[in-house]
């Protein structure tokens, strides 16, 4: 038997198999037969090789080689094929989850801003005359008054200047004496005619023109004091002080040298972007006579506050939308009596309207995201998950604002969501109160809002 009758036979313990469908285990036996019979020709082969050389030389090692290959090969895959078994499929249990149904409440629409606390007054104080500093007059970070002395500059040159300006004040003052006491005279000899009209004149004219020398030498004067003064650099507004980068020895050059920085702190301002949504909403409800006015109360929070702590008022908006950002600047006054506000701050800002209307409110936890939509899961009819997609708003008493895609009634699942892994998959709702979800303490209700 050549090799290609030992693949036959296999191929034939094959299809006896596969005949026999209603008992595996005999199908296992004749795959099993048709190996043992491929196999048995293979040797065969050999030995009728060494009986017979010349007839065995006809039979290539090659084709040899192959009807092997071919028989490992259908033996394993008969093997594997009757190892086969049909997977247990069991189904699945109902996800135990918590509901609980939208809450309708009466509220106060509000958005929320980011903003930066600025002082009203802020002063480069600088130096107005050129000189040395001779003394920093004022400890760093103090709060001032205005007036308070911050710096002295080296005073000696300009009091020199000063007395040198009253010299020439008083030599000016006597020549315009003297010129008056001239004129006179000239005055009374034109009159008998024994002066010419010229020599009248011009006596005339220096009196004039001395009287002008004193007012020159009057202004340096002035000018000499206000120098002198300038050397002492006291502060323009009520605030508090900053650094001192020129300490004493330093020349400071006048209208150029910043000496130090001073800054308004109270009240305090607090600007802040709105976006063009918004604004647009604002102005509508403003329309209507719910809106948002600068009579409304507005409430600023620091980074680490928990609610709204700061009430103020807006003061200020500005003519037109930034079409780079699409964003309208405002402006918040905001009163600081304790100092505790700084320039520079961040700020979150909450506007709200006038009018109370009726919102539905949900757990914030039970809002999911997909891609950018957002959704809730409801219990459906029979007992499933229902997706509903959503448009939330901002943050009411530690809840989530719903504007639309919900209804009064709704049962929304809160708990659980991880065990739910498609719309339509069974649960088993537990019914809870929505407001026994937010912790009645400030600080998880702070830490709920900043999810």
């Amino acid at each position: 038997m050549n090799p290609r009758s030992a693949f036959r036979a296999v191929y034939t313990g094959n299809e006896i198999a596969n005949d026999n469908t209603a008992h595996p285990h005999a199908s296992r036996g004749a795959r099993s037969y048709g190996v043992s019979r491929a196999m048995r020709c293979v040797a065969n082969q050999c030995r009728e090789r060494e009986i017979a050389t010349d007839s065995a030389s006809r039979i290539s090692s090659r084709h040899l080689m192959l009807a092997v290959s071919y028989a490992m090969v259908l033996a394993s895959s008969f093997t594997l094929t009757g190892c086969k078994s049909a997977p247990d499929k069991k189904p699945a249990s109902p996800a135990a989850v918590e509901v609980a149904a939208v809450m309708p409440k009466p509220i106060r629409l509000s958005d929320e801003f980011n903003g930066r606390v600025a002082s009203i007054n802020s002063v480069e104080v600088r130096a107005r005359v050129t000189g040395y500093v001779d003394k920093v007059a004022y400890r760093e970070g103090d709060s001032v008054k205005q007036g308070d002395l911050l710096f002295i500059i080296d005073p000696r040159p300009y009091r020199d200047a000063l007395e040198s300006a009253k010299a020439s004040l008083e030599r000016e003052r006597a020549a315009a004496a003297f010129a008056g006491i001239q004129s006179k005279r000239a005055q009374a000899l034109n009159a008998s005619k024994a002066i010419s009209l010229e020599e009248y004149q011009n006596r005339d004219s220096d009196l004039s023109q001395s009287t002008a020398r004193v007012h020159e030498a009057e202004a340096a004067v002035a000018t000499a004091e206000l120098n002198l003064s300038f050397t002492e650099v006291r502060s323009p507004v009520v605030g508090r002080t900053s650094r001192a980068p020129l300490t004493r020895g330093n020349l400071a050059q006048a209208d150029q040298t910043v000496l130090t920085t001073v800054v308004s702190q109270d009240p305090l301002y607090v600007y802040f972007d709105c976006d063009e949504q918004s604004y647009l909403r604002f102005q509508e409800r403003a329309h209507h006579g719910n809106g948002v006015s600068s009579a409304n109360p507005v409430h600023v929070a620091l980074a680490d506050e928990t609610g709204f702590p700061h009430v103020g008022r807006i003061d200020f908006l500005d003519n037109e939308v930034n079409p780079s950002t699409g964003t309208i600047r405002a402006r918040v006054i905001l009163p600081n009596p304790d100092h505790l506000l700084t320039p520079g701050l961040y700020a979150r800002v909450q506007l709200e309207s006038t009018s109370i209307v009726q919102a539905l409110l949900v757990d914030d936890k039970a809002i999911l995201t997909d891609q950018n939509q957002q959704y809730v899961y409801v219990v459906g009819p029979g007992n499933v998950a229902q997706r509903k997609d959503v448009v939330t708003g901002g943050m009411a008493d530690g809840l989530r604002l719903i504007r639309s895609g919900l209804a009064p009634g709704d049962r929304v699942i809160v708990g659980g969501l991880q065990q739910i892994y498609f719309p339509g998959a069974p649960i088993t709702p537990k019914d809870v109160a929505m407001a026994s979800l937010t912790a009645s303490s400030p600080s998880t209700l702070a830490q709920e809002a900043s999810k």
